[in-house]
C-alpha cells in the first residue's frame, strides 16, 4: 500500500490469519472474525483467547522446557518439525522450538501485516540471517539488493559472512542482475537512513519467481504492507517501531507458511530465539503502533517543514507516505548538532516514544564503505531523526538551539519522487 496512514484494511477473516476464510472460498464464515479496522487489529489480534482462559492481559510463559509422559508422541511431533517447520501441535516442547508468549506476537504481526504467517527472532540481524540461510541451504546463496539499506544489512550481503554473494543495483538493474542462483531480493523502503522510497509492485515484478525481502521497519503496517505490492517476505526490527519504547530487542519476518517453516528450523538449529518477556514486550506493543505511529508522523512532518525553510538547512529528505522519521542535511558541522541537543537524545536506534538524533556516517552506517556509504546518498552532513511523541514546539527550540547560526540555503526534496522517475 503506497498510501498514507489509513484507518481500515482488509484483514484476515479467520483465526489463523490465512488470508482466507476456512473453506477457501473468501467467503464469510459463521463464527469467523469480519475483517477489523487496523487499530482494532491491534489491540486484539493474538489475544482473542484471552477470555476464554479467564484472563484480561496476556501470560508470560518463561518456562525453557515442557513436561510430557508421552515420549513416543513427542518423537512425532518432532519428526513432523524437522520435516517442514510447521508448528508443533499439542502442548509445547522446548523453549527454542517455540514459546506461546512469542507465538502470540508472531500471530498479531502477521495479521497485522497481512501474511499467513510470522516467525520472531532476537534481533532483526538474526532475522535477515535466518532468511539468508533458508536459500543457502538450497543452493541459492546470490543476492540482489539495492542500496541504501541499513547499515548492518549492508555489511553483512558485502562481507559474505554466511557465505551469500551480493550484487548491488539500482531498482531499474534488478531483472538484468538474476541469476539461476539468486535466491533473494532485497530492499527497504522508505530506506535506512536516507528515506529514499522505492515502487513496491515495480520491484516486486522485476523479480519474477525470486522472492521479494522488503525491509518495512520505518513504514510499518500502519503505513503500508509490502505483501500487497507484491513482496514474500517483510522483515522488521521489531527493536524499533513495533516495541516503541526503546526496552526490548528483537526481529520478525512475516512471510507465507512455506518460508516460515524453514525460518523456524533454522531458528531451531541456530538458536536465534526471542525471550519471551521480549514477546510479550513487543506485543504489548503493537496495540499502541498506530496511535503512536500516526502521532510521532505529524510531528515528524511538520519538523520537516520547518527545516525545509530553515537557512541552516541544506536538504530534507521526508518519505511521501509520511512517517516519523526525517533526515536532514546541515550547512555547518552536522557533530556540532548532535552535541548541542539536549531534549533530544543522541542515540542509535530509532522508533521510541522519544525523539532520538544521530549521524548515520558515524554510527548506524559506519561499517559501510565510505564510497558505496556516499553514492547511496549517506553526506557526511547527512543527519537521522527519529521523532518521538513529545510536544512539537519543544522538539523545535531544541533542533533550533542545536542548529546554531550557520547559514545555508534550504529546500525539501520528497526523495520518493526522485526514487520513482
Amino acid at each position: 500500500m503506497n498510501s498514507g496512514s489509513f484507518d481500515a484494511y482488509d484483514v484476515p477473516a479467520d483465526p489463523q490469519g490465512t488470508g482466507q476464510s476456512p473453506d477457501g472460498t473468501g467467503r464469510r464464515v459463521p463464527g469467523v472474525p469480519a475483517p477489523r479496522a487496523l487499530a482494532t487489529e491491534a489491540v486484539h489480534a493474538g489475544r482473542d483467547d484471552l477470555a476464554r482462559q479467564g484472563v484480561h492481559a496476556p501470560p508470560i510463559d518463561l518456562s525453557t522446557t515442557y513436561p510430557s509422559h508421552d515420549s513416543r508422541g513427542e518423537a512425532a511431533r518432532i519428526d513432523a518439525f524437522a520435516t517442514d517447520g510447521a508448528e508443533p501441535e499439542g502442548p509445547p516442547v522446548y523453549g527454542r522450538l517455540g514459546n506461546p508468549t512469542v507465538a502470540r506476537f508472531e500471530t498479531a504481526l502477521a495479521r497485522l501485516e497481512g501474511t499467513e504467517s510470522a516467525v520472531a527472532f532476537a534481533t532483526g540481524m538474526a532475522a535477515l540471517s535466518a532468511v539468508l540461510l533458508v536459500r543457502s541451504a538450497m543452493g541459492l546463496r546470490h543476492v540482489v539488493a539495492v542500496r541504501p539499506l541499513y547499515g548492518c544489512s549492508d555489511h553483512l550481503l558485502t562481507a559474505g559472512l554466511l557465505g551469500s554473494e551480493v550484487t548491488w543495483v539500482d531498482p531499474a538493474g534488478i531483472a538484468d542482475a538474476l541469476r539461476p542462483d539468486t535466491g533473494l531480493v532485497m530492499v527497504e523502503s522508505p530506506a535506512n537512513p536516507t528515506l529514499a522510497e522505492l515502487d513496491l509492485r515495480a520491484v516486486a515484478h522485476a523479480c519474477g519467481s525470486v522472492p521479494l525481502l522488503a525491509d518495512n521497519t520505518f513504514a510499518t503496517p500502519v503505513l503500508q504492507r509490502p505483501v500487497e505490492q507484491g513482496a514474500r517476505l517483510v522483515l522488521h526490527s521489531a527493536t524499533k517501531y513495533l516495541g516503541g519504547h526503546g526496552d526490548v530487542m528483537g526481529g520478525v519476518v512475516a512471510c507465507d507458511e512455506e518460508f516460515a517453516g524453514g525460518l523456524r528450523q533454522v531458528r531451531f538449529a541456530t538458536g536465534g530465539v526471542l525471550h519471551p518477556l521480549a514477546g510479550y514486550l513487543l506485543l504489548r506493543g503493537l496495540s499502541t503502533l498506530p496511535v503512536r505511529v500516526r502521532a510521532a508522523s505529524s510531528n515528524a512532518a511538520e519538523l520537516a517543514g520547518r527545516l525545509a525553510a530553515d537557512p541552516r538547512v541544506t536538504r530534507v529528505h521526508y518519505p511521501r507516505i509520511g512517517g516519523a522519521m526525517v533526515a536532514f542535511e546541515v550547512a555547518g558541522d552536522p557533530h556540532d548538532v548532535i552535541a548541542g541537543v539536549r531534549l533530544i537524545t543522541p542515540a542509535v536506534s530509532l522508533g521510541s516514544v522519544d525523539t532520538l538524533i544521530q549521524h548515520p556516517a558515524s554510527i548506524s552506517h559506519r561499517i559501510v564503505d565510505a564510497d558505496d556509504r556516499r553514492g547511496a546518498g549517506v553526506s557526511d552532513r547527512l543527519l537521522r531523526l527519529s521523532v518521538g511523541l513529545e510536544d512539537v514546539e519543544d522538539l523545535w527550540a531544541d533542533l533550533d538551539r542545536a542548529l546554531g547560526t550557520a547559514p545555508g540555503p534550504g529546500r525539501v526534496l520528497r526523495e520518493a519522487a526522485v526514487a520513482n522517475t
